[in-house]
Order: C-alpha cells, then structure tokens, then sequence
C-alpha cells in the first residue's frame, strides 16, 4: 500500500445515440467500466424515441433531455460527441465551454473558421480536445513511424494510401452538404500520411460524383456531394502521395498503405483504422519481411482509451488537436482544388509528440523473409 487514494472513475457523456455509439463507442466504454477507469454518466440525443433501443440495450442510466442538461452534469468530466458532422464543432465547443474534456468524432469541424474557433475555445478552457481518426494511436502505426524516423527504408519519395466503400445506408447526411466520402473516409488515410511524412504543403484533387442515386433506409436519394476522390499532395523536397478514396469500391486486396523509399519499401496491410500488420523491403536485406498484427483487438475508438488514460494519469494525450485542423485544411483545399482545377497551398503545420519508447518497440511477430519473386 502506498497510501495514496485510488484514482476515481473518469465520468463520461455522450452526446449522439447512433450507430457509432451502438457498435463500436460502447463496447469500449463497457470495458472501460469493468476495469473501473470510467463510468458512463448519460446520453442524449435528438429525441428520446430515437435513442431508445440503444438506451435499453446498454441500459444506459440516465438519458437527458437536451445537450444544455447533459453539459450542466457535475458527474461528467469527458463529453464524447457522435453526431452527423455538421455539429460537431458547436458541440464540442459548447462542451469545452462548460468545463468538459470533448473527444469529438472525425472531423472537428467542416469549416476552418469553426476548427479555429474550437482550438481557441479548448486553449481557453484548459481541457483536452482529441478529435479522431486515432489512427495513430496503433501500435502497427507506431512501429512503421519508428522504421521511417530511423532511416530503414531511406528517404520516403513517393506514397499511395487508400480507403473506401460501397457507402452508407443509414443516413442521408452522408450524401449532403458537410458529410461525402474526404470527411468520412480519406480523413484516416490524410491522418496517416501527413502524421508519417509531415505537413503537406500542397493538394489537388479530382472528385465527382460517379453514383448519383443512393437508397437510404429504402428510400432512393439524390447524391448532393462528390462520392469518387482522387487527391494528390505534395509535402516539398519532392516528396509526393496520392489516397484513393469513395463511395464507389465494392472490395479490395491490397496495402492500406504504401510508402516508398530510397532504401526500401514499408506497407501497411488491412486498413489503417483497422490494421494487419506491415511487410517491409529492405535493399541490405534483399527480400520482404512480413510482421504480423502485434494488437489483433486494436480499434479505431482507442482514442477513448487514450483520453481516460491520460486524465487519470494526469499527462498529455498523443493527438493533438492541430494535426486535426491541419487534416481538415487538407480536405477543404481539396474540394476547392477539385472545383478550380488549381493545386491549392496548406498554410497551417503541427508537430507530432515524440514516440513513446514502448510504442516503437522492437517486433515480436514477424512471420518470415519472404524472397522477391
């Protein structure tokens, strides 16, 4: 015994009751309430008749009327926001407005105006303010950062990244204004790049709009935004990528990423959100090097995790908001430089953390050296 007074349970709100917070939000608060690190405090969302099967299945303790009653909660130390993108920035920043650490889903905003005005209210308030995709919180992600910072494959000159699906068939707000596949889908794999090779300094883009008829919920629908993305940066010292992306691919089987070097060659398998281990080539080697997945129940609401973790032990998280914003100046300058037919500049940088020394530890699972065919 060390006298000390165990650390209380973070409490938690969320703030949307839609498939995001059924499938893949609360399993993670679930387990963190077994381990005693959180408590789930309440939801709220648009109207109680709409959350209700998801208050009975996860038997949720207190449900509240409006997000004004939910935010006034003294129980409630993490607002955990879940909404359709367009309200993402007032939520998170009425939350960080009332005392409240906001870990909001991808993106922060769909302005830069409201980006900006969300890192002004978090510096403000002194809270914390995670915003996903937490891609880089993987330990594969970790482990390919650490070979490129440590020289395995040389200078990275060229990289493909790569996310996208046959789309969604729950909402409409997808296919409108302030949702599209660069938000929802190229935002991981812009995270990734720009998090493994810095800034980007540059974008253009061809996007349009491939399937201009969906069928939501069994209704047919009117596709309002670009469903097909092709974006290419350019991060200076002639150092180039491309991420492919949409609501226009019915399967794939190939890296999520590639990242190509002077000395080798560095892919990550499966998706980036949801990896499968990496195959690295490397010229002294002269054959690939197959690592499997080390965290096989990793999963892209870590973030969550990260946050409660981090609060209980008193430290600063790993994700910053900045790389977010300059995440989301990406996707806009995309959309503009698809529109204009002009490379657009990025004006905004940031600066990751350092890699922690447990999260760039050696390979225990590699499979085998695979020679070149």
């Amino acid at each position: 015994m060390n006298g000390q007074a165990p650390t209380p349970p973070i409490g938690i709100g969320i703030v949307g009751c839609g498939n995001a917070m059924d499938g893949a939000y609360m399993p993670v608060v679930d387990r963190l309430q077994q381990q005693g690190k959180a408590r789930l405090i309440g939801a709220t969302h648009t109207s109680r008749r709409g959350a209700r099967a998801v208050l009975k299945k996860w038997r949720i303790p207190k449900y509240f009327d409006t997000l004004e009653a939910l935010l006034a909660s003294g129980d409630i130390d993490v607002v955990v926001v879940l909404t359709p993108m367009r309200q993402h920035a007032a939520i998170a920043a009425a939350a960080l407005a009332a005392g409240k650490h906001v870990l909001v889903e991808k993106p922060m905003a769909v302005t830069l105006p409201d980006a900006r005005r969300l890192l002004a209210a978090a510096k403000r308030a002194r809270r914390h303010l995670l915003c996903a995709p937490f891609v880089t919180l993987s330990p594969t992600f970790s482990r390919i950062r650490a070979r490129i910072e440590a020289g395995d494959i040389g200078k990275v000159c060229l990289a493909r990244a790569r996310y996208g699906w046959a789309g969604p068939d729950w909402s409409e707000w997808f296919y409108q204004r302030g949702g599209g596949p660069i938000f929802d889908l190229a935002v991981y794999n812009l995270t990734s790049l720009t998090a493994l090779l810095g800034p980007a300094r540059r974008v253009s883009a061809m996007t349009g709009i491939a399937q201009a008829e969906r069928r939501v919920r069994g209704r047919r629908i009117r596709a309002q935004v670009p469903d097909n993305v092709q974006i290419t940066l350019d991060f200076g010292r002639s150092v180039f990528a491309t991420v492919t992306s949409g609501f226009t691919m019915q399967k794939y089987r190939s890296p999520a990423i590639e990242l190509y070097g002077t000395e080798g060659t560095l892919q990550l398998m499966g998706d980036d959100w949801a990896p499968d281990g990496y195959e690295l080539w490397r010229n002294a080697v002269g054959a690939w090097q197959v690592f499997g997945e080390s965290d096989p129940h990793w999963q892209w609401t870590q973030g969550l995790v990260h946050l409660v973790d981090c609060l209980r032990q008193h430290r600063r998280p790993d994700v910053r908001p900045e790389h977010a914003y300059h995440v989301l100046e990406v996707m806009l300058a995309a959309e503009r430089a698809s529109r204009t037919g002009r490379a657009q500049p990025i004006r905004s940088r940031f600066r990751l953390p350092p890699l922690r020394t447990e999260a760039a530890g050696a390979d225990a699972h590699r499979i085998h050296n695979r020679p070149t065919d």
